[in-house]
């Protein structure tokens, strides 16, 4: 099949959290016969800051973040595509982009909105009922989602989504394996994630929290927009993290720390895309709870669950390097008998071959 897909960005993880997801999926997509184009706007410095080159397995169109012409080419240049897939969080030109894809593909093509971000269109839409996208919503032939599981899929469902089905996140072993461990990021406990308004206040909690509760330990945070965060003096921030050295990072501290969003955390069911990532490195991951780890990680054995800050400082606290080796090894084992790219491209595969 030939793919178009709208999205943030494919070379850049700059400010983009789905970076890793879009790769994973759309090289194993490649691996099997497809041919992706990936079409995304200039903006936000993200070609300043990118992590790849245009990758072999995917055709890369960067178009003009200002004024519409270029974007209204990238949509001509897609109107041959078999599939024509519209991504949450653009970024630029989302509301265009969510009708427009509908008008121009072809009569016999498919029309998917690939949502990465779930919980938060949901909400957006829930809480504004003139919001243009309602009213596409059952016009698209398929909604897939970053994940949520069935939380997600009634509430699509109820808002006239003729099918949704949750792609989770997976690990890629070919970008996210065991790493030589850096200096830059050894300490206790790490935690990677950009700073955004519904993350702040449960990183405040879990890990500067946690921080608080072990003065005399070691804990490192990277990622954008932490520069001028007041946090404790035993936390150091490294600025942000290109994927080029997450697996160092993910490879350096004793724990690595999950933190979900808010809205995530609210929904269930959505493991970030950097729980695959760490298990691919062999890392002991803490989580914060959600509804669904079960499903992916087992608790206590392939992965550590927290209900608070004091629950994450207890966990470091009881860690030993022996124990924290065991656990990294039992979740990498996990992922990588069910939770890789390879086995999600084969499941929206199997969709699309199913509804063309």
């Amino acid at each position: 099949m030939q793919i178009a897909f709208f999205g943030s960005s494919l070379v850049s993880a700059y400010w983009n959290g789905a970076a890793t997801y879009y790769r994973g999926i759309i090289r194993a997509l490649n691996e099997r016969g497809h041919s992706v184009t990936f079409y995304e706007p200039n903006i936000l410095d993200r070609q300043y800051h990118r992590d790849i080159e245009d990758p072999s397995w995917a055709r890369v169109v960067v178009y003009s973040g200002d004024g519409e012409d270029g974007v209204h080419a990238a949509l001509e240049d897609a109107r041959s595509a078999d599939v024509v897939v519209k991504a949450s969080g653009v970024g630029k030109f989302d509301e265009l982009l969510e009708a427009t894809v509908l008008d121009i593909k072809r009569p016999d093509a498919l029309a998917i909105f690939w949502d990465v971000d779930a919980p938060a269109t949901l909400e957006r839409v829930q809480n504004n009922v003139s919001d243009p996208f309602l009213n596409l919503i059952p016009r698209y032939d398929m909604i897939l989602t970053y994940g949520g599981g069935q939380p997600v899929v009634d509430a699509y469902t109820a808002l006239g989504a003729c099918k949704c089905v949750p792609i989770y996140n997976a690990l890629d072993p070919s970008t996210h394996h065991r790493a030589e461990p850096d200096r830059r990021y050894s300490g206790d406990l790490g935690f990677l994630g950009n700073r955004l308004p519904d993350r702040e206040v449960r990183v405040e909690e879990f890990f500067l929290g946690a921080a608080r509760e072990m003065p005399y330990g070691n804990f490192v945070i990277g990622g954008s927009g932490w520069d001028g965060k007041p946090m404790p003096s035993n936390v150091r921030w490294v600025g942000h993290i290109y994927t080029k050295d997450h697996n160092a990072f993910n490879s350096s501290p004793l724990a690595v720390l999950n933190i979900a969003r808010d809205s995530m955390a609210r929904y269930g069911f959505s493991p970030a895309t950097r729980v695959f990532e760490a298990a691919g490195a062999g890392a002991c991951i803490i989580t914060d709870y959600w509804e669904g780890i079960e499903t992916f990680l087992e608790p206590g054995k392939e992965i550590l669950v927290a209900h608070s800050g004091l629950h994450v400082a207890q966990h470091v606290r009881e860690l030993t390097p022996g124990r924290a080796h065991d656990i990294g090894k039992a979740a990498y084992r996990r992922v990588i008998a069910e939770h890789t790219y390879a086995h999600r491209a084969q499941e929206v595969e199997v969709l699309l071959m199913g509804v063309a």
